[in-house]
């Protein structure tokens, strides 16, 4: 199957998307040409889910950024939270920049089943997020009990809780498990945001990424369509959008 007739199934779905290694390309080409630095004075975080596809779909051009601290957890929520933020921010070179990928995933077959993704070696499709896909599942059952975090599930009970504050906006959704990934991205968007406000870094740039990560099946590889791509020049306090970076 082509690029084109791969990416044609992804953007039935996400318009945008493109695949994930010509977004890595197209921002290396960014750093190096608007800010004038090279990868290796980049240190990239990344805030996804800890799901093994993302490891195995990682493109390999994202190595030449120092890194990556893994700041997510399931379905990405970076909850390493305050002190993974600073700890990776006191390891970024001087005359250089921060660089923090997030978002959720969320599986496309190439048939384009949402939810779903042909793994390695596997006879049958498995579920993509599964976390959310699980968390769904028991909203729709109503078993989410309002503020129940426990020791030993925390990650999930914390997914649970951000879909069950939009309950009703997810299950009134044509795709509910889109609807679940879009909540997902937007609450680890304002958690990603409320980490930079309390961190402080000794460099020249916060670069922020946020993201719908798309895996697929393991012949089709992953896609990412870009929600923010903006700067924060630390020396200046100006923070630009480049936005149309990712959207031409």
């Amino acid at each position: 199957m082509k690029k084109r007739e791969k990416l044609d199934i992804i953007r039935k779905v996400y318009p945008h998307a493109v695949t994930t290694i010509d977004s890595v390309n197209t921002f290396i080409d960014f750093i190096e040409e608007t800010l004038d630095l090279e990868p290796g004075q980049v240190m990239l975080a990344d805030s996804i889910c800890s799901d093994d596809v993302n490891s195995i779909q990682y493109p390999t051009r994202a190595h030449e950024f120092l890194g990556p601290f893994k700041m997510g957890g399931l379905d990405g929520f970076p909850f390493t939270g305050l002190t993974g933020m600073g700890a990776f921010a006191s390891h970024v070179p001087d005359e250089g920049a921060v660089f923090i990928y997030y978002g959720p995933h969320i599986g496309i077959t190439k048939k384009g089943v949402i939810g779903e993704i042909h793994r390695v070696g596997q006879s049958k499709n498995s579920g993509c997020c599964g976390a959310a896909k699980g968390a769904l599942g028991k909203l729709m059952n109503d078993q989410i009990i309002e503020g129940n975090v426990t020791d030993i599930d925390f990650q999930m009970n914390t997914i649970e809780q951000i879909l069950l504050k939009q309950k009703d906006r997810i299950l009134n959704a044509k795709v509910p498990l889109y609807e679940a990934t879009e909540v997902i991205y937007e609450a680890i968007d304002r958690r990603i945001h409320e980490l930079v406000e309390k961190t402080t870094y000794h460099c020249k740039y916060v670069i922020l990424f946020g993201a719908i990560l798309i895996n697929s099946d393991s012949d089709m590889g992953s896609y990412t369509t870009a929600r923010r791509f903006e700067i924060l020049d630390l020396h200046t306090q100006v923070k630009t959008d480049y936005m149309h970076v990712f959207n031409t």
